[in-house]
């Protein structure tokens, strides 16, 4: 289920080198590599580059939960809140995507990201999503 969700990625995952490197709680755990493509200032990660695997994680964990669901369902991006939370240093980086809740026109989603130690947070995301069924 896995690679199928990695296939359901944006293509700028790929081109990021995002890999999902294993489980959380049933949702993928995704990460993506220090490059000078997401360096921000002097060896630490661009905002940007974090947010974009914040975002990649939430994704995945929509495509996981709708998978499972075996709904055929649409989403889209409503509104995103991130918080910075510590620079990220020149190292790869991790994230998860949380599903608070899951209704039938609306997602919100948790995602966050920590690079050495999975307690200490880099950065962390609040997410919507609408939803809509195939075919409306």
């Amino acid at each position: 289920m896995m690679n199928k969700v990695f296939d359901q990625l944006p293509p700028y995952a790929a081109a990021l080198g995002v890999e999902i490197l294993g489980q959380e709680n049933n949702m993928p755990i995704i990460t993506m590599p220090y490059s000078d493509k997401v360096a921000g200032r002097p060896g630490y990660w661009h905002g940007g580059a974090m947010s974009a695997i914040l975002e990649m994680a939430a994704i995945a964990a929509i495509m996981t939960k709708l998978n499972m669901l075996d709904d055929e369902i649409s989403f889209k991006q409503v509104n995103v809140t991130v918080d910075f939370l510590r620079g990220g240093v020149q190292a790869p980086i991790q994230a998860v995507g949380i599903i608070t809740r899951i209704g039938r026109t609306l997602a919100n989603v948790e995602a966050v990201a920590w690079q050495d130690d999975r307690h200490k947070l880099v950065a962390s995301a609040q997410m919507h999503y609408l939803l809509e069924a195939a075919g409306k």
